[in-house]
C-alpha cells in the first residue's frame, strides 16, 4: 500500500500535510501520535470513510480512491465496537456475509472458523450485553476479519479496555495478525501498544510525518525532538559541539556497519559542562544539536565508578525525589554544576531509571538526599537533531 502526498483540511484547519507512506503487505503498521495529529483521518481516508483534498491511496498500484470503502477490502475495527445489539455473537460476525448473500450453507462454518480464531467459540449465542469488554472487541475483529480483507485497519481498539486487558488483548491481536498474515494498519496514541506490535511505526504530529522505523529505530534512534520525547522518557539538552574527532574503531563495532565512519563530539551543555557522545552524522565545531540520554541508560551508584575508559561522563548529584515501582526506582537527581557563563551554580534535574534484577528485603540502597554518581557510555548519548 502507498499513500503519496495526502493532505486534508477541514475549513481552516490542515489536518494532513503532505503526508507519504509506503506500508509492506503482512505488515504490521502504526500510526503513533498525540490527539488531533491525524492519525485517524489518515486511516479514515484509507478506508474510505473521508477524501483528501489531494493525494494518492494505491493498493498494490490501484488507485482505491474512486472506490467506495466496502469495494476497497479494507475492513476497520473501531474503538466503540460498533456491534449490533439484538443480535448474537454469531449473528454479529456472520453479517457482511449475510450482506453479501453468502450461501447459509457456507456461512455456519466460516462464521465458527473465525470464532475460533478469536477464542469465542462457547459464546456464539450471546447477546452483546452478555459480554466483557475484551470479548466485545475480539467479535469485531471476527466480523471485521470473515471478509478476508486485504488491509485491517484498527482505531484506537483498545482504548477503552482497562490497562491489563489491553495489554492481553494487545498479545491476542498480535497472534491473530500472525495466524492470518494480512497487513495491519493500527492506530494509537499509546508509544507502549505501538512498540510493542509492531514492526513498523510512523510518528505524527500537527499533520506531519515525523519518522518511520521500526521500534527500535524509533526509540534508539529518534530524528526530531519532538519524537525523542513523545517515545519513552527521556533526558533532554541543547548544547554546542565544542570538538569532533573522528573515530579509527567504532566503540560497538558489533552494531556498527563497517561502512559507517563514526565520530566522538564532545558538547557543551550548560546545564552540566562538557560531554562526550559518539555520531553516525557528521558535526561541525560551534553547531547547536540537541542531546538526549535515556534514563535506563544511565549508571547511578553511591560509590564513585573506577574505569580507566575515556569515553565515560560522569556526574555527581544528590537524590531529589525517588519514585519506587516495584520492578524499578525513578530518580529525580539534583546535579550541581557551575555554568560557564554565570558565577552561580545552576542546578538541572536529571531522570535516572534502575530495575530491580535482585531481591532486597532491606529496601532500596538509594534513598532521598543520598549524595549519587552518575555515569553513562558517549555511545549511550544521542544527537537527535541541528538546531535552527
Amino acid at each position: 500500500m502507498v499513500v503519496e502526498d495526502v493532505s486534508k483540511s477541514f475549513g481552516d484547519f490542515k489536518v494532513l500535510n503532505e503526508v507519504s507512506l509506503g506500508i509492506k503487505k503482512g505488515e504490521f503498521f502504526s500510526l503513533l501520535g498525540p490527539s488531533g495529529c491525524g492519525k485517524t483521518t489518515l486511516l479514515r481516508i484509507i478506508a474510505g470513510f473521508e477524501s483528501p483534498d489531494y493525494g494518492l491511496v494505491t493498493f498494490d498500484g490501484v488507485d482505491v480512491l474512486p472506490l467506495p470503502p466496502n469495494r476497497r477490502q479494507a475492513n476497520t475495527v473501531f474503538q466503540n465496537y460498533a456491534l449490533f445489539p439484538h443480535l448474537t455473537v454469531s449473528e454479529n460476525v456472520a453479517f457482511p456475509l449475510r450482506i453479501k448473500r453468502h450461501p447459509k450453507a457456507e456461512i455456519a462454518p466460516k462464521v465458527n472458523e473465525y470464532l475460533k480464531l478469536v477464542q469465542l467459540e462457547g459464546h456464539a449465542h450471546k447477546k452483546p450485553n452478555q459480554l466483557s469488554g475484551g470479548q466485545k472487541q475480539r467479535v469485531a475483529i471476527a466480523r471485521a476479519l470473515i471478509n478476508e480483507p486485504r488491509v485491517l485497519l484498527l482505531d484506537e481498539p483498545l482504548s477503552a479496555l482497562d490497562a491489563k486487558l489491553r495489554q492481553h488483548m494487545l498479545i491476542e491481536l498480535d497472534q491473530i495478525h500472525d495466524k492470518i498474515g494480512i497487513t495491519f494498519i493500527y492506530v494509537t496514541h499509546d508509544q507502549q501498544e505501538a512498540l510493542s506490535v509492531s514492526d513498523r511505526i510512523a510518528v505524527m504530529n500537527q499533520g506531519n510525518v515525523l519518522q518511520v522505523g521500526t521500534p527500535h529505530e524509533i526509540y534508539e534512534s529518534p530524528a526530531t525532538d519532538f519524537v525523542a520525547r513523545f517515545i519513552g522518557e527521556i533526558n533532554l539538552f541543547e548544547a554546542t559541539v565544542a570538538r569532533v574527532d573522528k573515530l579509527d574503531q567504532p566503540l560497538l563495532p558489533a552494531i556498527t556497519p563497517s561502512d559507517t565512519t563514526e565520530y566522538m563530539a564532545e558538547l557543551d551543555i550548560p546545564e552540566l559542562g562538557r560531554i562526550k557522545v559518539t555520531t553516525v552524522d557528521e558535526v561541525e565545531p560551534g553547531q547547536k544539536v540537541v542531546f538526549t540520554i535515556r534514563p535506563e541508560k544511565i549508571v547511578i551508584s553511591k560509590e564513585k565508578p573506577v574505569t580507566k575508559r575515556a569515553d565515560i561522563n560522569f556526574f555527581q548529584g544528590t537524590v531529589d525525589e525517588p519514585i519506587y515501582s516495584g520492578f524499578q526506582t525513578k530518580f529525580y537527581i539534583k546535579i550541581a554544576q557551575a555554568a560557564p557563563d554565570k558565577n552561580t551554580d545552576q542546578k538541572v534535574l536529571i531522570r535516572v531509571i534502575k530495575q530491580h534484577a535482585n531481591y532486597s528485603d532491606e529496601g532500596p540502597d538509594i534513598v532521598w538526599k543520598d549524595e549519587v554518581y552518575l555515569s553513562w557510555s558517549a555511545n549511550d548519548g544521542y544527537i537527535v537533531g541541528v538546531k535552527e
